[in-house]
């Protein structure tokens, strides 16, 4: 990506009068480019025609895929694929329209970055660790009980959350929702999960959609320029994770040295 967009993500926060704004899943959609941005920095590469309101970008192995397409008629309007391998199984994972673009960069960013080694906790434990209300079904609620996460069997959706309006509880309208086909890796859940139930407010500017009235929006401490430095220094963190992870898998394997057979003992 260029000096040039950042620039203009710059100028597009400068006159924006910023607020706190909280619970993350009512703070509405936010500013796209929190996703776009991200992976163009790790090295993600248009594929769309520019001239169209859709925005497809690919991974630099092509295995990757996400779909940016405002005019859908479907609830999705984000959706990343992933292609099969010889070792891994494809999966989608889909998001409606006024998901936070800061909750679904926290997915997208960990999957640009090395995955974790080990794995030891799932959705259930990041949203009770947060204090979701657990039912005896295994869904989870968050404590104004406008956002659910449950398990699905009844489909090849694994994990789907669903946010609906606070004062009508799930027989109001759906706001929005996100889905996790069940081979989607499960840090990758845990991560999207980890940014949504953050108590940190997100900053929407003057006049930004939120997804339900009820947000509680205040004045921000932070300053415009200062939330434009943040989204630059996020950016770098990506790169420098990249090169590192290009470099280390570029190393040349090594393997310990044979042994050199003895010599027998010159003879006098």
């Amino acid at each position: 990506m260029s000096g040039q967009q950042l620039e203009e993500f710059a100028r597009t926060h400068a006159w924006r009068i910023p607020f706190d704004t909280s619970p993350r899943h009512l703070a509405g959609p936010g500013d796209a480019r929190h996703v776009t941005h991200g992976l163009a920095a790790a090295g993600w590469k248009r594929t769309s025609d520019p001239l169209s309101p859709e925005i497809v970008l690919s991974s630099p192995d092509h295995r990757y895929r996400l779909d940016f397409v405002p005019e859908s008629g479907t609830f999705a309007w984000w959706r990343l694929r992933a292609g099969s391998t010889d070792t891994e199984p494809g999966w989608t994972a889909t998001f409606g329209e006024l998901v936070p673009a800061e909750v679904l960069a926290g997915f997208t960013d960990a999957l640009v970055a090395p995955a974790p080694t080990t794995e030891h906790t799932g959705p259930l434990d990041v949203v009770d660790a947060a204090g979701w209300l657990l039912d005896a079904r295994g869904a989870a609620f968050s404590p104004d009980a406008a956002c659910r996460l449950e398990r699905r069997s009844d489909s090849l959706l694994s994990w789907q959350v669903e946010v609906h309006a606070p004062d009508r509880g799930r027989h109001g309208p759906r706001l929005w929702h996100a889905s996790f086909d069940h081979c989607t890796p499960g840090h990758l859940v845990n991560a999207f999960l980890t940014a949504l139930v953050d108590p940190a407010p997100l900053q929407r500017g003057t006049g930004d959609r939120t997804a339900h009235y009820s947000a509680v929006q205040t004045p921000s401490p932070l300053r415009p320029e200062q939330i434009a430095e943040a989204h630059t220094d996020r950016l770098n963190s990506i790169r420098a994770t990249v090169r590192a992870v290009s470099r280390q898998n570029s190393k040349p394997s090594t393997s310990p040295a044979a042994p050199t057979a003895a010599r027998p003992a010159a003879r006098r």
